[in-house]
């Protein structure tokens, strides 16, 4: 059963009004000591959607992979019964709460590359705005590494989903989405919000909030694993290409517009009756 872990008003109404919050200490030690060990695993048995998203030349590497929580108890134990199924229904506002899918990103010291601005919305196959993911660091993260956010982003623009390391429209045609807006360029216009994190803190944010980060220093090893959920209105949006991460099969199951009832998004909050 999922750990409750009531937030207040403020921190609610600042996810809906900024689209990324920092929550303090939402993991037990030994939570967090179960997602260390479920990070670990899962670098020693990368799935085949596994990339290795730097650069050959890179200093550091910078991994990712997608989708191993039904095959790593320490994801499965953390993803449905830490306070994060708790956390999603408040911050979605949503009566229940589907897991989406795990990330997991690990920079390795030393890794140049850099995290592009970017919403991860456009890249899946749901449709619906109470969505929430957190990113939730299992080493220290300085500001100058963390994930930085422009402030109220999620607000309705979809921006053009590209592959990070050579900028291709790999997911919606050419000119069918707008382009990002120059944050780096006009700050007084993009507001960024940014948290230093230590082990136990995370940040909440929507599948729409524009988002990027840095590299790494030359000592810092930063493991985050990310766990995406969905609410109520969250629905199936079949693409005709392959979203990332890819849920081959699954549109067969479900029509385009319908909720995400599937043994690969099972719900998580409510608790189930004992």
């Amino acid at each position: 059963m999922a750990r409750e872990h009531a937030l207040d008003s403020a921190t609610v109404q600042a996810y809906a009004r900024d689209g990324a919050v920092v929550l303090r200490g939402v993991l037990t030690p030994a939570e967090l000591k179960r997602l260390e060990e479920g990070i670990e695993h899962n670098l020693a048995h990368l799935s085949p959607l596994a990339l290795v998203a730097s650069e050959p030349d890179d200093p550091g590497r910078f991994v990712e992979d997608f989708c191993t929580w039904a095959d790593n108890p320490a994801y499965d134990d953390v993803l449905r019964h830490s306070a994060l199924p708790h956390l999603s229904a408040q911050l979605m506002s949503s009566r229940s709460v589907r897991l989406y899918h795990d990330h997991l990103l690990v920079k390795e010291p030393g890794t140049r590359q850099p995290t592009p601005w970017h919403q991860d919305q456009p890249y899946y196959n749901v449709d619906g705005a109470q969505n929430v993911s957190f990113w939730i660091p299992v080493d220290p993260v300085p500001l100058e590494s963390t994930l930085r956010f422009v402030a109220g982003s999620h607000h309705g623009t979809w921006y053009m989903p590209r592959t990070f390391r050579d900028q291709q429209a790999r997911w919606f045609p050419e000119g069918t989405l707008a382009e990002l807006p120059p944050v780096e360029q006009e700050p007084q216009r993009y507001p960024q919000l940014a948290w230093a994190l230590e082990p136990g803190d995370c940040v909440a944010f929507h599948m729409l909030a524009l988002h990027a980060s840095s590299g790494t220093g030359p000592g810092a090893r930063r493991r985050v694993f990310s766990a995406r959920y969905l609410g109520d209105d969250s629905v199936h949006a079949p693409r005709r290409w392959r979203t990332s991460p890819p849920f081959p099969g699954l549109e067969a199951r479900l029509p385009a517009g319908t909720a995400m009832d599937d043994p690969l998004f099972p719900v998580v909050w409510p608790p189930a009756p004992t």
